[in-house]
């Protein structure tokens, strides 16, 4: 029987809702950012996977320990929060790419400002989700918001594509030609999902406990 208690639901809701929101954010990066970089910048597909690895490398190292230590001290809300405001400030400088972009100024900020809202958030929504369950139940409760990033990302993506779409063939409509076009189809795409990494970053500002996971270990009564 499942035991969990009201402020773990809370942390389990508010993880599930920012899971799908940051999960439909990240969509608009990862595949909307891939388009911009082959179809309106003429990269190859070996270049486009070589443009995402300073973001890999940097999301990697926070993966080592730094989102959890930031965690332990300062709680889940402050990472959380500011993270997902770094990713959002990431697609806002996608969504002033020209169409002769260069990948030192127009592309490499936007990865980093994304790698590092990615790092420091990734860690902090998982464990709040986890956060008030007993331990039997850490399982389920993680199962659960990677089921919202499934869905989210689904959801976001078929969303994002279709504003994308309708944004280019209306352009083109009004004369634009087809490569200011496709650009500004993606423009919206990335406005779109920065919008949806800020709305993640309140929810998860407002509604998440605050108390840390140090100060919770120590509130616990020690075993008999």
């Amino acid at each position: 029987m499942c035991r969990w208690r009201s402020s773990g639901l809370r942390n389990v809701a508010t993880a599930n809702v920012v899971g799908v929101l940051w999960a439909a954010a990240m969509f608009s990066w990862f595949f909307m950012s891939a388009l911009y970089l082959q179809k309106v910048l003429g990269y190859t597909p070996l270049e486009v996977g070589l443009a995402f690895l300073p973001a890999n490398l940097i999301m990697g190292a926070f993966s080592l320990g730094l989102s959890a230590k930031l965690v332990m001290r300062f709680g889940f809300r402050a990472p959380l929060a500011t993270g997902l405001l770094f990713a959002a400030a990431g697609l806002v400088l996608f969504a002033r790419g020209p169409v002769d972009g260069s990948f030192v100024i127009d592309v490499l900020p936007a990865m980093i400002l994304l790698a590092i809202g990615a790092g420091l958030a990734f860690n902090p929504v998982l464990l709040a989700a986890m956060s008030d369950v007993e331990p039997s139940e850490s399982g389920l409760a993680s199962g659960v918001v990677n089921t919202s990033f499934m869905m989210g990302g689904a959801l976001g993506l078929a969303i994002l594509a279709s504003l994308a779409a309708s944004r280019t063939d209306s352009l083109l409509a009004s004369g634009d030609g087809t490569l200011a076009a496709l650009n500004g189809g993606y423009h919206l795409a990335f406005l779109v999902g920065a919008f949806f990494a800020l709305v993640a970053a309140a929810v998860g500002g407002v509604f998440l406990q605050t108390k840390t996971a140090a100060a919770r270990a120590e509130a616990e009564p020690e075993p008999a």
